[in-house]
């Protein structure tokens, strides 16, 4: 059960760094700018915004602080 906890928790952060890269934002600032400006989602939601929900997944981005780089 441990493992599969660890193993969920990776893919969560692959997930969420993969839609970072359009951002040109890293995972620990990503993750560090939301505790920063106490958005309190876990990696779980914040995978499945990522893969299901791109646009409520952008508007976290940005709410973080981060914009599109073009």
């Amino acid at each position: 059960r441990r493992l599969r906890r660890r193993d969920l928790r990776s893919l969560w952060i692959v997930r969420i760094n993969a839609a970072l890269m359009p951002f040109d934002v890293s995972y620990s600032r990503f993750i560090s700018a939301l505790k920063t400006k106490s958005i309190s989602l876990d990696r779980k939601v914040l995978s499945e915004l990522a893969t299901n929900h791109p646009k409520a997944f952008k508007a976290v981005v940005e709410s973080a602080g981060f914009t599109i780089q073009k």
